[in-house]
């Protein structure tokens, strides 16, 4: 009777595995990404770092050694087939914040429902607008602090929205957009629709083709009005990369200016060797923004003394290694400097140079 049983239960556990084996159902992710941080301003430190006084980066009481949060995650993904070439896809991630004693725990991130059909993918709800996207793999220090967006803009993760995605057409080319619901706007408040609107050519992860490029335009989404050119290309063990963006302030369009930056990496028997220039004349990226943070108002935004004749320079170096498929380290270098223009004199800002070492884990 009892090996009976046993037999049972076995043979039970072994349907319902093959079963959850055959269904389609979501898949959990998740990332966990630590670094520490020493820093001589801390203006581009995340966002969510404990410790940090926002109420003036420019303090030098802010310089220091710092534990990161680099956008630690949890997520969950599916398709469902509805219908002979209807597919329905879903996906709910959240940032998470309990390695810090400030803020929030969880954070909203790309989370949307949609149809995958022969023309195309729509999607409904938040994610990163078209315009983002285009960088495709060309910031090789992404979600770090020195990410491209410490010098560029419309950086956006975006809610209330709709994304359209072409099929690939002739397997090299991919149409792409946006629209941002007027009546969900809380940036600029401008009369104007939101949209951003991309195309693409190659493949920005070099399993298809060993090139990319793109070219974007962004409307009004984060307050600029703003396009971009990118290009990459792998030869051999190298990949060289380039942006570059002008943006221009939707409500003041007297404030505007140029960013680019080029990169190289290099794959030396599994250590990723990068090396990044950037520059920046336009001032509404991270950097150039908290290091002039002064203090708040009365309604608790951040006074910013923004000057005229931006120059920004960045540059980066780094690398990493693969423990494993799942856990990768990092080491690298930021620095961060230039001048402004105010009222008629040139000053200096604030150099910042950041020390990082890290660990990611992904599963």
């Amino acid at each position: 009777m009892k090996k009976t049983l046993i037999s049972a239960s076995v043979a039970s556990v072994l349907a319902l595995a093959s079963f959850g084996a055959l269904a389609e159902g979501p898949s959990f992710y998740g990332r966990l990404e630590l670094a520490l941080t020493n820093t001589e301003t801390g203006a581009t430190l995340q966002g969510g770092t404990n410790g940090v006084d926002t109420k003036n980066y420019a303090d030098e009481n802010n310089s220091g050694t710092y534990l990161e949060n680099n956008f630690s995650l949890l997520g969950v993904k599916g398709s469902e087939k509805i219908a002979d070439g209807f597919e329905a896809i879903y996906q709910m991630e959240f940032q998470v914040e309990n390695t810090s004693t400030t803020g929030d725990v969880f954070k909203a991130r790309n989370t949307f429902l949609g149809l995958k059909t022969n023309a195309g993918t729509v999607l409904v709800g938040r994610n990163d607008t078209v315009f983002k996207q285009a960088e495709g793999g060309v910031d090789i220090f992404g979600n770090t602090n020195a990410d491209i967006d410490r010098l560029i803009s419309a950086q956006t993760r975006t809610a209330d929205g709709v994304w359209y995605y072409s099929p690939k057409i002739a397997g090299l080319v991919t149409l792409n957009a946006n629209y941002q619901f007027d009546d969900n706007d809380t940036t600029a408040k401008t009369s104007e629709s939101l949209y951003a609107l991309s195309a693409t050519l190659g493949d920005s992860k070099f399993k298809e083709q060993m090139y990319y490029a793109a070219v974007a335009y962004n409307k009004g989404i984060a307050g600029v009005d703003a396009y971009r050119l990118v290009g990459q290309v792998k030869l051999g063990q190298f990949k060289v990369g380039g942006l570059f963006q002008n943006a221009e302030d939707v409500v003041n369009n007297d404030i505007d200016g140029n960013t680019y930056y080029v990169n190289v990496s290099y794959d030396l028997n599994g250590v990723n060797l990068k090396a990044e220039y950037g520059a920046d004349d336009a001032g509404f990226g991270s950097y150039y923004k908290n290091v002039n943070t002064i203090g708040k108002d009365i309604n608790g935004k951040p006074i910013i003394t923004t000057g005229t004749d931006i120059n920004v320079q960045n540059f980066n170096v780094g690398a990493d290694y693969r423990l494993a498929k799942s856990t990768m380290v990092y080491g690298q270098y930021a620095m961060y400097r230039g001048d402004h223009v105010v009222a008629g004199n040139k000053v200096d800002l604030q150099d910042d140079n950041v020390f990082s070492v890290g660990v990611r884990y992904d599963f």
